[in-house]
């Protein structure tokens, strides 16, 4: 295929994603409301709880129109992430041998189910995140957070607990590529456990510690479930190697 085509090519499946994305954003403009009664449902159970003045304050005139844009477009990403994640796998199959396709459209079906779930455990962590964080505000006092600030955090949150559930994906595609081995991925299991208990602690600062260690297991899990399938892998490829250097009738 001559550049020429592959530029037309490239040009006709951006077409169709940013079209997915323009209909998602749509849908997601219709949804903006409901979504952002969601984001702040904590912010209010805190305030009730507390008996304090909290709510979502908005501190510029186009400030709520920007926001309600900004959530339209998220949205429009999601809901149309079959669609554009297909057309770049479209576009690249071609390019790809026969089994440099397995592994990408394994490493799809793995990353995108445990990035979801990464996301879900993030809103799930949310609310005690919000009471922990409101409850640092001096008595008497009113909370009146910056509702494009609170939007950027939330997102950035549960973005960070997707890519967290994706972290093994990279390990396995990593110890295929031949980049590191199942030893060695074992060998730092310490510093593993070490940074995701970290990092859940900083995702759950909340008062109990239930929080961190369901959002903490599923990463270790994860870690070893990686550690599990590189060793597989592993076995499989020395063998294959031990079979190849076998004398020819022997």
């Amino acid at each position: 295929m001559s550049v020429g085509s592959h530029l037309r090519e490239l040009r006709k499946r951006l077409t169709i994603a940013a079209a997915g994305v323009v209909v998602g954003g749509i849908a997601g403009f219709i949804l903006a409301d409901p979504i952002f009664q969601l984001l702040g449902a904590p912010i209010a159970h805190t305030g009730m709880a507390e008996g304090r003045v909290t709510g979502l304050n908005f501190t510029a005139v186009t400030q709520a129109f920007d926001l309600k844009l900004q959530i339209a477009v998220t949205v429009g990403i999601v809901i149309a992430s079959p669609v554009w994640l297909y057309e770049v796998w479209a576009f690249l199959v071609p390019g790809l041998v026969r089994r440099e396709r397995q592994y990408a459209l394994a490493f799809l079906a793995t990353a995108i189910p445990l990035f979801l779930a990464g996301c879900a455990a993030g809103w799930l962590v949310l609310p005690h995140i919000v009471e922990l964080m409101l409850g640092f505000t001096t008595a008497n006092s009113a909370a009146l957070l910056d509702a494009r600030a609170y939007y950027d955090f939330v997102l950035k949150l549960l973005v960070a607990t997707g890519v967290a559930f994706v972290v093994p994906v990279f390990l396995v595609v990593l110890n295929f590529a031949g980049v590191v081995s199942a030893a060695g991925i074992l060998k730092g299991w310490r510093t593993a456990i070490l940074l995701i208990t970290v990092f859940a602690a900083f995702a759950t600062p909340a008062a109990d510690v239930l929080s961190m260690f369901l959002l903490a297991l599923p990463m270790v899990a994860l870690y070893f479930a990686a550690i599990g399938v590189a060793f597989l892998h592993d076995r499989r490829r020395a063998r294959a190697l031990a079979l190849d250097a076998m004398p020819a009738g022997a």
